[in-house]
């Protein structure tokens, strides 16, 4: 396949992902316009398909007081939903451990897998306003990386979220975002989450 179609085709499989966008996404037309192009400067990929993506954002709150009180996991589902703007599935234990009264199949968390359109959206959100809301910010630490070019962010408190009305939170939860890239190596993955406008404090030699 020749190198310019083998680009339309790259694109074509972008934009795919995308399909049922009626607005502009600021993100995604960053992806387009400006990161592919300096990703491929920067790694000299022979090829556009090389170049990595975003393929999902997981946001996951793993609620270990819900072994002792049910009311805990609906709060967090609730903000968790709220935050996402999708339906969120329940997690469960997947044994029993006695010292905690934890038993198997017991509903432990939830989570919400985003794609496309509100993964987009939701990166967004978290960069122009969620993240700037946190007292005394700085940037995000450059440690969380996998070794398979993914990268989580540990968040203490849903109140950073402006869908969030403080005033009518039950508890204070946690979570965990999990940015899944297509990268082979954390390098590159770093690279390209900070083309996007992660905060990072400072890359680690």
């Amino acid at each position: 396949m020749a190198k310019k179609e083998t680009k339309k085709v790259a694109k074509e499989e972008v934009v795919k992902e995308t399909s049922n966008v009626n607005t502009p996404l600021r993100l995604f037309d960053s992806y387009k316009a400006e990161i592919i192009g300096k990703m491929m400067e920067k790694f000299s990929y022979s090829n556009i398909m090389q170049v990595p993506k975003l393929e999902k954002i997981v946001v996951n709150m793993g609620i270990g007081e819900a072994a002792q009180d049910s009311k805990v996991l609906d709060f967090a589902v609730k903000d968790l939903e709220t935050i996402t703007g999708q339906k969120a599935q329940i997690r469960v234990a997947k044994k029993a451990i006695s010292n905690f009264k934890l038993r198997e199949g017991m509903k432990i968390g939830a989570k919400v897998t985003l794609r496309g359109r509100k993964m987009y959206e939701f990166l967004d959100r978290l960069i122009a306003i969620a993240l700037p809301r946190v007292r005394d910010f700085r940037g995000i630490p450059d440690k969380s990386f996998d070794g398979r070019g993914n990268y989580t962010l540990g968040i203490k408190e849903q109140i950073m979220f402006p869908e969030i009305d403080v005033d009518k939170i039950n508890k204070v939860l946690g979570m965990d975002v999990t940015f899944v890239t297509t990268a082979k190596t954390d390098n590159e993955a770093y690279e390209l989450l900070l083309a996007f406008g992660l905060p990072f404090i400072k890359k680690q030699a």
